[in-house]
């Protein structure tokens, strides 16, 4: 099964399943540039962005990574981190197998950033996130601002009063999502850009009232 083919040893697949249907969006299908191409991932899918960021940056313009389980190795070496014990079913144990501890190294987004231009990337932590710590996606960030050799915008933002599943309230989360919006607008250069070819056209006036009827009786 195509699940079972993207876990443990076989984890590259999705990386390399993710950059394949990329290139056919840019190539075959010819439905973006890699200047306009944009891509978001949380948690295990932030590792997904981690990962191909760094096997293939020139595909992408920008990336959102939300609570990004980004220093894999770490975390799953660490088994005082509550999910660390029941993820070994997805991930393998590093800390019990050299081969699990090899492989893992070889994709874990932390310890592949090298010297190499990155797309603009916003990464976002909670504090309070017991399932991927604030300091990963920190450290992340941390180590591009020390290897990359673009310009392009590195944003960490850390949700002071959120865990893993983002900040709460209604309001709240709309206000995040406006952030993240914000923030493809602006690397995509569209922050000024209008809503429509025009003006908006002016509003219609409202109805006059309507006359007194003058045969209707006086109220007494």
């Amino acid at each position: 099964y195509w699940y079972e083919d993207g876990k443990l040893q076989k984890k590259a697949n999705t990386f390399t399943d993710f950059i394949a249907a990329a290139e056919h969006l840019i190539t075959s299908a010819k439905l973006v540039t890699p200047q306009r191409l944009c891509i978001e991932g949380r948690s295990a899918g932030g590792l997904l962005m981690g990962a191909v960021l760094n096997m293939r940056p020139d595909l992408f313009h920008a990336a959102i990574i939300g609570v990004g389980f980004v220093d894999a190795l770490t975390t799953m070496l660490d088994d005082t981190i509550p999910l660390t014990i029941i993820e070994r079913e997805e991930w393998g144990d590093p800390a019990a197998d050299a081969a699990v501890y090899a492989y893992m190294k070889s994709y874990s987004p932390v310890d592949n950033v090298r010297a190499q231009r990155y797309p603009h990337i916003l990464a976002i932590a909670g504090l309070h996130d017991p399932r991927v710590g604030y300091w990963e996606p920190a450290k992340f960030v941390a180590k591009l601002r020390e290897h990359k050799t673009d310009r392009n915008l590195l944003l960490l933002k850390t949700e002071m009063g959120a865990g893993h599943f983002s900040v709460t309230g209604r309001f709240e989360r709309l206000k995040e999502v406006a952030f993240e919006f914000a923030f493809l607008f602006k690397v995509l250069g569209m922050m000024h850009t209008p809503l429509a070819d025009g003006p908006l056209p002016a509003p219609a006036p409202a109805p006059a009232p309507a006359a007194p009827d003058a045969a209707a009786p006086a109220a007494k």
